[in-house]
């Protein structure tokens, strides 16, 4: 494509169709008015966000007049903030953008004001300032450069040509660790503004007509995405926070029911059995004369017996002998814990396989063993941790765990068995530190390009109340 400068004069009625394209906004009909020296785009939920000393601002787009139904979101930096004087005498304060114009194969940086033109017939006014010395106006005339089509708006057609923009996002965390950090690292290195969001110093107004989240006193504005990482002592309130945010139509990374699914590992492995996963024999009872079968079912010692809520190998023990199965099964109940017996694994040596999925495939994988005499394989319990190569029904069945939960970022930890890999856990919170050292890949990156896929400024579809009779 040309510039202005280097192109051929270019002839413009009173009416005519461009582009954004910097802006996801392929096609607009505009006004072109010389009378007026500041051009103005139709813009609702103006919102600004990102640092003091580089802000940004975001807002809705409804290309096509009358459509309020349809909103492309977009998001710009800041150039300048002033008084703009409309036709009919009123001053408003309004943000100022700059953005490339393009019309019939020829593009140039203009500067345009973001308002609220609803009632205009046209969302856009082209001004005397934006208009350069090759371009000639004729008022009399109108579609004189080629017409365009608003078709551009279907999601297929748009998605396609979406460039990336800036987005606002919110990490929940109440930790200050590795994973959040460089979640925040890498977003910002992207042109993003990240904010680190406490999950228990949110709350929530649940209605029908607003639904909002508040915190620390005021309302939380409106983000582009949620990464949750939400720890397990609290998942009973994070998963219910990220339905608020569902509600409000935010993309969340992980979703509240895969989340809840994950973290109760009874109601994890109902799931993996629902779908034809591979994992080890699992039982479950609630009385104690069941405790025989229990054992039975699980196919005898040795065996696991963990806690239903058990995070980092805390509440998982090994009952090397029927006997001491017996045991632990007996003090677990007269603690009133919940907890299911599993088949212990031999062949895999108190080693196990954690998958790093992201979107719909396996972007890392590493080996994890246990520390010296110790079944248990986590990191957090002094395991070590190794780079591994993978087979193709390994990666499989990482991919179809993480999918039966709906998780789009998974840790899938997998044991290798004589019958072929087994599902021991579906992590909807895995910790980056040791794969992206392990593996040496930049995880959050991986992260960060799901998310801006996922939401690129694709036409929102809104629902319009019926006018009342």
């Amino acid at each position: 494509m040309s510039t202005a400068d280097q192109a051929p004069t270019l002839k413009l009625g009173w009416e005519e169709w461009v582009g954004l394209p910097d802006l996801g906004l392929p096609a607009l009909r505009v006004k072109v008015d010389t009378g007026a020296r500041t051009s103005s785009l139709h813009a609702t939920e103006i919102e600004t966000f990102g640092p003091q000393n580089a802000p940004k601002v975001r807002f809705l787009v409804h290309p096509i007049p009358g459509q309020f139904d349809l909103a492309i979101p977009c998001s710009a930096v800041i150039k300048d903030r002033r008084d703009v004087t409309s036709s009919n005498g009123e001053s408003e304060l309004r943000y100022v953008i700059e953005t490339n114009l393009a019309i019939a194969g020829h593009q140039w940086p203009i500067e345009l004001t973001l308002t609220d033109r609803s009632g205009m017939a046209l969302h856009m006014l082209l001004g005397r300032q934006a208009l350069t010395d090759n371009i000639s106006v004729v008022p009399a005339e109108r579609l004189c450069q080629p017409e365009l089509d608003y078709s551009v708006y279907s999601s297929a057609s748009i998605r396609k040509s979406a460039p990336k923009r800036a987005l606002r996002i919110a990490v929940l965390s109440r930790e200050d660790n590795y994973s959040t950090r460089r979640l925040v690292e890498e977003g910002e290195a992207r042109g993003h503004t990240v904010e680190v969001v406490n999950t228990t110093r949110c709350y929530m107004a649940i209605n029908a007509l607003a639904p909002e989240i508040h915190y620390d006193g005021k309302r939380l504005p409106r983000y582009d995405a949620v990464i949750p990482r939400i720890g397990a002592s609290i998942t009973q309130y994070g998963t219910a926070l990220l339905r608020q945010f569902e509600t409000l139509g935010t993309f969340c990374v992980n979703g509240s029911d895969g989340i809840t699914a994950s973290r109760d590992k009874l109601h994890a492995h109902q799931v993996l059995a629902r779908h034809r996963i591979g994992m080890p024999s699992t039982a479950f009872a609630a009385s104690p004369k069941d405790t025989a079968n229990l054992i039975n079912i699980a196919g005898g010692a040795p065996l696991i017996v963990k806690l239903l809520e058990s995070t980092q190998g805390k509440g998982v023990v090994l009952a090397e002998t029927k006997k001491a199965a017996e045991s632990v099964i007996t003090a677990f109940r007269g603690l009133k814990a919940n907890f299911l017996v599993q088949q212990f694994v031999k062949e895999a040596a108190g080693e196990d396989i954690r998958c790093l999925v992201v979107g719909s495939r396996v972007v890392a994988a590493m080996k994890r063993s246990g520390a010296e005499g110790d079944f248990r394989s986590n990191l957090h319990l002094g395991g070590s941790a190794t780079s591994v190569r993978i087979s193709k029904e390994e990666r499989a069945t990482a991919v179809q765990a993480a999918r039966a939960f709906g998780l789009n970022v998974a840790g899938v930890d997998l044991l290798r068995s004589e019958t072929g890999p087994k599902v021991l856990e579906v992590n909807s919170s895995p910790g980056l530190e040791g794969i992206e050292r392990t593996s040496t890949k930049n995880i959050a990156g991986l992260i960060y390009d799901e998310i801006e896929n996922r939401v690129r400024p694709t036409p929102l579809r809104r629902r319009i109340a019926p006018a009342s009779s």
